[in-house]
């Protein structure tokens, strides 16, 4: 999941400390230490520990390498963190799990933006207009952004990974509990609070659906860019199965809350070479500053430390 929103820097915070972090040796770089970009990582990121009112300034060199998460997040170590290796012979099918049932309503579209670590678009969440039910889930969850995770080539780039086979890219369709809590950021301090649907993407024809997406990258290629982006229904880059496994999980970028039920469809779509190339051109830098490419913007399988897979 990508970095919290806006709203949570909005809420009375203290500093903590000053994380300063060298980059990894090259030698490391690719095992356990993915850097998100290319260039000059010395800017600063910061996150939101929502849960205790927390805000932690960060150099990028935390925000780039997850490997380093850990000395500010302990979290980081805790027992439900995403994403995961899912080994297919060891899910449990449960045939009491029902169908997900999503149910989005295009006028709450909003805007596609880069915020520096992903691409995505946001969704007005102020009523249940477009909203997650069934499956693992009680009640209903509001649809609040997509986004998406990428790599440095075509064979690698999504987060979640099946048979220890990583797929191009992965979507990730973020939804709260609107039935329990009353804002995104007050759910997402909850263990329930939050549902993510994510959606493979497998190197193949040209998603027609998807170009709806890439054709407007160009208008946010720098961090902290925005367009207006409306009239947008995301149930157009689900696969024709809604089949699914799920399990209990974390947002995969600080502060790592664990407050993730995550559903994960095993149908993939497809991305061409050249729609994922159009992701890879957008920067992790702002305007004038230097020039720092997103690459790889995944954070590797965690352990699964005992948690159950189900499958529908």
């Amino acid at each position: 999941i990508w970095a919290p929103p806006a709203s949570f820097s909005r809420a009375p915070c203290a500093l903590l400390r000053a994380a300063r972090l060298s980059a990894p040796p090259a030698s490391k770089q690719g095992r356990g230490w993915p850097p998100c970009c290319t260039g000059d990582t010395t800017s600063t990121t910061v996150f939101i520990i929502p849960s205790t009112s927390i805000q932690v300034r960060v150099t990028q060199d935390l925000h780039f390498w997850p490997a380093r998460w850990k000395e500010v997040f302990p979290v980081a170590n805790g027992d439900r963190q995403s994403p995961i290796d899912i080994k297919t012979e060891e899910t449990k099918y449960d045939p009491a799990l029902p169908p997900i049932s999503p149910n989005y309503d295009p006028t709450s579209a909003k805007i596609i933006l880069n915020n520096g670590h992903s691409t995505g678009v946001e969704f007005d969440d102020t009523e249940n207009k477009s909203v997650l039910r069934g499956g693992p889930l009680t009640g209903s969850y509001r649809l609040r952004q997509i986004h998406f995770h990428w790599g440095a080539s075509d064979d690698i780039g999504s987060e979640h990974a099946v048979d220890g086979k990583k797929y191009a890219a992965e979507l990730h369709v973020v939804h709260w509990n609107s039935d329990k809590y009353s804002t995104f950021v007050e759910a997402a301090r909850q263990r329930d609070g939050l549902a993510v649907m994510a959606v493979f993407l497998k190197i193949g024809e040209s998603n027609s659906q998807l170009k709806k997406i890439t054709d407007r990258l160009d208008t946010i290629r720098a961090k902290g860019k925005q367009a207006l982006f409306t009239n947008f229904d995301p149930s157009c880059l689900l696969p024709h199965s809604l089949d699914y496994w799920t399990y209990l999980g974390s947002l995969t970028v600080p502060p790592l809350l664990e407050s993730v039920i995550w559903i994960i469809l095993r149908e993939p779509i497809s991305v061409s070479s050249e729609q994922l190339t159009k992701f890879r051109s957008l920067l992790c830098t702002a305007e004038g500053e230097g020039a720092c490419r997103m690459l790889r913007n995944y954070r590797p399988p965690q352990p699964l430390k005992g948690r159950e897979v189900r499958r529908n």
